[in-house]
């Protein structure tokens, strides 16, 4: 009896293991950048900002992972969160690029700060589209312009030194909804046990913000895309931490798209909304390059009319815009 016991428990943990490999070989394949300067140079690869996996990859790699993250210990959420609204698509192009703070962002931070929470610290949740060789790293190393129009903007960046180009524990190429839930994809030398890399970036790193940019295209069903992002959120909120959601560079005519499902639930939820989406569509070609695929570079130079015409040089500065207007919305009289 011991002996088959032993046997069945071998079995159980050589399929978990079998599925862990298979879902990382699988969507690793998909949006992974080369390592480069923190600001790409013009005609150098660029992460994804649409589609970059085959439709049955991620429908596969959403079914195994949902198993998965059955098994992660996740507190329970926030019972204050209200019921989805599942008959009103949010008209996320009439929204505001820049957010607002709601009454309740202000309940979260306030408890927060009570908790130990650091408001000097934001973290990023996200995929290809957040690592620091494209993403806010420049506002650490000094590569960027504000120009006149945009200084008011120097002290945000002097305020939260040090998380503009930290290596998020919850950011990695080919990272999605459903991964970011999963034990699987944690960093074994840094998070704990079964722990999710969300869970883990934000245990370690301790923030009172987070930037949630999961922008990897989604192949899965949108109801299941909506249903891990909306955990993502509870979870973030359980843990007394401001979440700052993002739309992602679609055009028109693209065949999944996510923005109405994230702008939905930044309105069900009552969190700020990084709107880039919207910017993006006032560019040439939506800010998307001609292979549908990857956003326009620029470098970060704000004074500099043709690089406020590119995707890169835009999502940088509107996630600055945001998380500045986030800020000081939270900390700042009326």
């Amino acid at each position: 009896m011991h002996e088959r016991t032993r046997s069945g428990q071998i079995r159980l943990e050589s399929i978990r293991l079998i599925f862990g490999l298979l879902l990382l070989a699988m969507v690793t394949s998909g949006c992974v950048a080369n390592p480069v300067p923190d600001e790409p140079a013009p005609g150098s690869g660029q992460p994804t900002a649409a589609s970059t996996l085959e439709s049955n990859t991620l429908e596969t790699s959403d079914a195994i992972t949902a198993a998965v993250t059955a098994t992660a210990d996740l507190p329970a959420t926030d019972s204050q969160t209200p019921p989805p609204q599942a008959e009103a698509e949010a008209d996320w192009l009439s929204m505001p690029i820049v957010p607002t703070v709601s009454p309740r962002m202000k309940d979260v931070f306030e408890r927060g700060q009570k908790s130990g929470r650091d408001a000097a610290r934001f973290s990023k949740i996200g995929d290809c589209q957040n690592i620091t060789t494209y993403f806010l790293a420049m506002y650490d190393s000094g590569n960027y312009r504000l120009g006149d129009q945009y200084a008011y903007l120097q002290p945000t960046i002097d305020h939260f030194k040090g998380s503009w180009w930290r290596q998020s524990l919850s950011v990695k190429g080919g990272m999605n909804v459903a991964a970011v839930l999963s034990p699987i994809w944690a960093n074994p030398d840094k998070c704990l046990p079964k722990e999710t890399p969300l869970a883990c970036e934000l245990r370690v790193y301790n923030p009172a913000f987070a930037v949630i940019s999961l922008e990897e295209s989604w192949s899965g069903s949108i109801e299941h895309y909506d249903m891990y992002l909306r955990e993502i959120v509870e979870y973030v909120l359980a843990q007394d931490i401001v979440p700052i959601l993002a739309t992602r560079a679609e055009t028109e005519t693209q065949e999944r798209q996510i923005n109405p499902t994230v702008a939905r639930i930044a309105h069900d939820y009552q969190v700020p909304l990084w709107n880039f989406g919207a910017a993006a569509r006032a560019l040439p070609n939506n800010g998307i390059r001609p292979d549908g695929f990857h956003i326009t570079e620029g470098q970060s130079y704000f004074d500099d009319e043709a690089m406020l015409k590119t995707g890169w040089t835009q999502r940088n500065l509107t996630a600055l815009q945001a998380i500045d207007a986030v800020y000081r919305g939270l900390t700042q009289e009326p």
